[in-house]
């Protein structure tokens, strides 16, 4: 559970410059450079990746049971998944509705797949990484939006060529993970309990 925790903290503290120490962050901007900023920040990134996907599969051999979700949580969860990758996707996909109406869907999209992995699972590990996740979207989208509103951020309207082709590959996305590409990178089926 450690490696999970440490991963944990230099994952999110990296994600969380902005929404705690936004003049830090441009101060070693100026200091270091726009590349040399992104170069540590991408490094200390994938350290805490790594480190959160090698504590969470330690953690996961001796899991700890907090509870059992109900039959069909799982279900329910594939499900906003389908949200989840849409809104994923919209973050990348030029002037679509979901980014013009909801400005940050990455950090949507992060926030709906913390809330499904939490009501489809029940362990310590699974709880404190889903959670994390879930209490950093709902910080960073809040940080994001008071930002976008100080700054007069405005963002473009939305296209239907844009918005259909952000919903049709998310749920192509989606559709490949619950066919088959969650269970072989986690080792878990979405569907199959």
């Amino acid at each position: 559970m450690a490696m999970l925790l440490l991963g944990l903290v230099l994952f999110l503290g990296v994600h969380s410059t902005r929404i705690v120490a936004d003049g830090w962050r441009t101060r070693m901007v100026g200091r270091m450079g726009e590349k040399g900023w992104k170069g540590a920040y991408t490094l200390a990134s994938i350290v805490g990746f790594v480190l959160i996907v090698w504590g969470f599969g330690i953690a996961r051999q001796s899991p700890t049971v907090l509870w059992t979700p109900p039959r069909g949580m799982n279900h329910l969860a594939a499900l906003l998944m389908v949200v989840s990758f849409v809104l994923l996707v919209a973050a990348y996909v030029p002037r679509n509705a979901f980014k013009a109406k909801l400005h940050h869907p990455m950090v949507l999209g992060v926030k709906t797949w913390a809330f499904a992995h939490l009501l489809a699972n029940g362990t310590l590990a699974e709880v404190v990484l889903f959670g994390a996740f879930l209490v950093w979207a709902i910080a960073d989208f809040a940080s994001s939006r008071r930002r976008d509103r100080a700054q007069g951020v405005t963002y473009a309207p939305g296209t239907t060529r844009g918005t259909v082709i952000a919903a049709v590959v998310g749920l192509l996305l989606w559709a490949v993970f619950v066919g088959g590409a969650h269970q072989w990178l986690i080792g878990v089926s979405p569907l199959g309990r």
